[in-house]
């Protein structure tokens, strides 16, 4: 049975809990552009993004899991809303980086996570164009590319991954992604009930990609925590034209054989 996690986001208080989690099991380095020293040798912050509390702006080789801020509204006209929501690799049941890695580097397990196997990868990053919500990124130190495993090592040996683990609120739930989807479905018609109408299950009973096996519970729509309504394979979008590029391809291949044989023709016909 897959494996995944429920993300709730009405429970989530920003913390980052598990972004600290997710660096520390996995080793994974602070970003280089995120500090520099001063004059006294103290380190300094100077990536400040400007968006709310968010000290990441993204995803990245080092950096996989953001836990996004989106202010909504404003005080003045009484309709403010603080949006939390803690990000990563979705391992999609229809993963496009899969579809598109030439030396399949990145392969799902039994327990149905997406890893990227380290000493296959080439890194010629046909997965980052192919995944539609940015969670792929190369790692300029090894020539390779790096995304959340779903802490693979963890999980294989009966464990749940780290971010689940530390964080405080159970905003971040692992285990059986069908028994997940359950528990979201009851959250979601509490929620309802409560008054919070556009609350919503992303990636789960929607369709999203064949289904996502690390889904969301949104209080608003998709858009509003930086997610696409729509995600859609690049490589199958892209289809017809790769199509019509192999028909054109062939339609001059063809002129030029006919050009060439005229030519031959007509040089035997002056001898």
């Amino acid at each position: 049975m897959a494996k995944g996690m429920f993300v709730d986001t009405s429970v989530c208080i920003g913390c980052k809990a598990c972004q600290v989690a997710c660096k520390e099991w996995n080793g994974l380095e602070g970003e280089p552009d995120h500090f520099t020293k001063d004059t006294s040798g103290q380190l300094r912050a100077t990536n400040f993004t400007g968006n709310s509390y968010d000290n990441t702006g993204g995803m990245s080789a080092t950096d996989w899991r953001q836990v996004r801020f989106i202010e909504s509204g404003s005080v003045t006209q009484g309709n403010m809303a603080w949006y939390m929501m803690s990000d990563s690799c979705k391992h999609c049941n229809e993963a496009g980086c899969l579809e598109v890695c030439p030396t399949q580097a990145l392969i799902r397990t039994d327990l149905g996570n997406v890893v990227v196997q380290q000493d296959v990868c080439n890194g010629c990053r046909n997965c980052i164009a192919a995944c539609p919500f940015d969670v792929i990124s190369y790692n300029k130190k090894t020539g390779r590319v790096n995304k959340c495993t779903l802490c693979d090592d963890r999980i294989h040996n009966g464990l749940e991954t780290a971010c689940a683990k530390a964080c405080p609120t159970d905003s971040i739930v692992f285990g059986d992604v069908d028994k997940l989807a359950a528990q979201a479905r009851t959250r979601v018609e509490t929620l309802k009930k409560l008054g919070f109408n556009k609350a919503q299950l992303y990636g789960q009973d929607d369709g999203r990609l064949g289904g996502l096996n690390v889904f969301y519970l949104l209080l608003d729509e998709p858009e509003k925590y930086n997610q696409p309504k729509s995600p859609t394979l690049p490589q199958r979008t892209g289809l017809p034209a790769s199509i019509a590029g192999a028909i054109t391809s062939l339609v001059l291949g063809l002129g030029a054989l006919v050009a060439f044989r005229t030519r031959r023709a007509k040089a035997d016909a002056q001898k």
